[in-house]
């Protein structure tokens, strides 16, 4: 069994939520550390032979296309993370299909084949857009990773499973990020807070668990994290927890759950997938 490991691509800055980088006009005074940060990112997977989804944002496919080129190059699939990297559900139906086709267009143009996956940001593709599965449908998207089965950001009761959903226009594949339960509630295992929070060596042993039990695991992580002197700003707290919370010694913690575990892209842990994923 392959286990999805995957990366959304996008600045330091582009941090939901927050009204001092909200506005993209404001972006280009920032300094950018995507290209180093992706770039470190993409010499730890060259390092342990493993291909990875990447989820990148339209807005940094326009400004930086010879990455998109480095990331294809390297054999890893490329997907959409929206073009202004945009709660999905702070946007209504038309504007979120607005942004999708720019996200489209900007990678396509930057030299990504035709984008078939979506990621939203913070996972926003939840009970407040009931719209979005049929809207990426429509828009040629056949896999998406935007449900969390976690609280805030989504719903506990979303299978932790890939599963197919039915839409108005058509079936779409679902991939979740992966959880666990701790404290009598889930908690984000694959990525994140709660992926730098565990030692490498439980992170290995559960996948295999949950590998041997036929489960697949997906993993998620953002270049920003890998950054050797990240750059700090005054963020509320919960966005500053998940947002430098254990970065110390990130690269090689990584690193070494990396090597620890068989990781692909979203396709090939799907093409190991013992049954086809079902309806939900």
């Amino acid at each position: 069994m392959i286990n999805a490991f995957t990366v959304d691509v996008e600045e330091w800055f582009h941090v939901c939520g927050v009204p001092a980088v909200a506005d993209p006009a404001a972006w280009g005074a920032l300094e950018s550390r995507v290209v180093d940060d992706t770039e470190r990112t993409l010499d730890l997977l060259d390092r342990c032979g493993v291909r990875a989804t990447c989820f990148v944002v339209g807005w940094v496919a326009e400004r930086h296309p010879r990455l998109i080129g480095r990331i294809r190059d390297g054999g890893h699939e490329i997907g959409s993370h929206g073009q202004w990297h945009r709660r999905v559900y702070e946007l209504d139906a038309d504007e979120f299909s607005r942004d999708l086709r720019l996200a489209s267009a900007a990678l396509t143009a930057a030299g990504a084949p035709p984008v078939t996956q979506f990621r939203a940001p913070e996972w926003s593709i939840n009970g407040r857009a009931p719209w979005a599965l049929e809207r990426l449908v429509a828009e040629g998207v056949t896999v998406d990773s935007s449900r969390a089965p976690l609280r805030v950001v989504g719903d506990p009761m979303y299978p932790v499973a890939p599963h197919t959903i039915a839409t108005p226009r058509g079936t779409i594949l679902e991939v979740p990020p992966a959880v666990e339960r701790r404290l009598g509630q889930r908690t984000p295992f694959g990525g994140g807070w709660g992926l730098r929070l565990a030692r490498p060596g439980r992170v290995i042993g559960e996948i295999a668990r949950r590998n041997a039990r036929g489960e697949p695991v997906t993993c998620w992580i953002h270049p920003w994290e890998l950054d050797p002197a990240p750059p700090r700003m005054t963020f509320p707290r919960g966005v500053a927890f998940a947002h430098y919370f254990r970065l110390s010694g990130w690269m090689s913690r990584l690193e070494t759950i990396v090597r620890g575990a068989p990781f692909g892209t979203i396709s090939a842990m799907l093409a190991s997938l013992p049954t086809p994923p079902q309806p939900h």
